[in-house]
């Protein structure tokens, strides 16, 4: 009883918050990002590199222990 009471009241307040709308002072998603979004090319190269930089770590770092003496 207890618990259905919570669930109840728990999605009461969500309801709530939705029906109040995002639309008051909230900034527009991804204006708190460090990088533009809005141009798709520029933010494909961005996450090549930013992930491919990440891949490549390891396998030079193996290069680079086969290769000492």
């Amino acid at each position: 009883m207890v618990f259905s009471r919570l669930i109840s009241q728990s999605r009461g307040f969500a309801t709530s918050a939705l029906r109040r709308g995002g639309d008051h002072g909230c900034p527009p998603p991804g204006d708190n990002l460090p990088f533009s979004i809005n141009n798709r090319y520029k933010l494909t190269v961005y996450f090549i590199l930013f992930f491919g930089s990440g891949l490549t770590v390891p396998f030079y770092a193996i290069r680079h222990q086969l290769l000492k003496k």
